[in-house]
């Protein structure tokens, strides 16, 4: 209700600016006036004065200012009046800035004849979510315990997270695993318990990740056993170019690309209308797949 009152009693742009400090302040650690200017296009004064009025008129217990590290950072009381600080909510914000300019106009029609098909999300703790976040940024080892199919009970790994990843339908976290010395994927809602962030510096991080740095183009092709004609209705279906579609991707993230066309690499369908898609260079693909 709180949150509710609050949102109704500021005008809706600096509503807006309002939830920018919360999210950055909340999930990055360190807001700075930079953060507004260059998110709205206002004054470093602009800013500064929505900063303090954020503090004096709203939130006077939330941010305090870090001499150190030059900006405002959360207290231990804070408390978000402007932004939901679950970790799903800050996931779906990551999505939609790959997929939408943060300036939108004009869309309320839109929005009312559209349906979009909402998955639930995997439940992921902010505890978990932030240290990550944190390791990620400052290019740290997390200590902390995780599962998998192959060792169901929470397992202690030592890892150096460098980037976040959504396939689609989950998150998770590319990193140095300590334990298998090789770079791997972790699934954010495998975490358990509270991740503790290590002093000094990662010693692999996101530039001698190979699977990661490497460039690799995933070719689609409509199936060959289909007509010349359904072969026609393929290209166009996914706006191929010579009877091909180009994807951009890293050699890590390959698997993931094919999942998102819905192509099992190990299987061909025993019909080709129902397959109807096929991965051209598959064989240059092999020493990406099911790593």
């Amino acid at each position: 209700m709180k949150r509710k009152q609050a949102i109704e009693s500021v005008r809706w742009d600096l509503a807006l600016r309002y939830r920018l400090i919360e999210t950055v302040a909340w999930w990055e650690g360190r807001l700075t006036t930079n953060h507004l200017t260059q998110s709205f296009g206002i004054s470093r004064q602009q800013a500064s004065k929505d900063i303090n009025s954020y503090i004096t008129e709203h939130a006077p217990n939330n941010l305090e200012y870090d001499k150190h590290l030059k900006g405002y950072v959360p207290s231990k009381a804070f408390t978000p009046l402007f932004i939901d600080d679950s970790a799903s909510a800050y996931l779906h914000l990551l999505n939609q800035s790959h997929e939408r300019a943060p300036h939108v106009e004009g869309l309320a029609l839109a929005y009312a004849h559209t349906e979009v098909l909402q998955v639930p999300d995997r439940s992921v703790l902010p505890e978990i979510l932030r240290p990550i976040l944190k390791a990620c940024r400052e290019n740290l080892r997390l200590e902390c315990d995780y599962v998998s199919f192959t060792t169901p009970a929470p397992e202690g790994r030592l890892i150096a997270p460098h980037t976040l990843v959504y396939t689609g339908m989950r998150w998770h976290v590319r990193a140095y695993c300590e334990k298998n010395r090789d770079y791997r994927d972790f699934v954010l809602s495998r975490f358990r318990g509270d991740p503790q962030l290590q002093d000094g510096d990662a010693a692999q991080g996101r530039e001698a990740d190979h699977g990661w740095n490497t460039a690799v183009q995933v070719i689609i092709a409509p199936d060959p056993r289909l007509s010349a004609e359904q072969r026609a209705i393929i290209e166009t279906d996914y706006g191929m170019r010579d009877g091909q579609l180009r994807v951009e991707s890293r050699g890590a993230l390959v698997q993931y690309v094919l999942q998102r066309f819905q192509i099992d690499a190990t299987k061909v369908h025993a019909k080709a209308s129902a397959q109807q898609i096929v991965v051209a260079n598959l064989e240059a693909l092999q020493p990406w797949l099911y790593r």
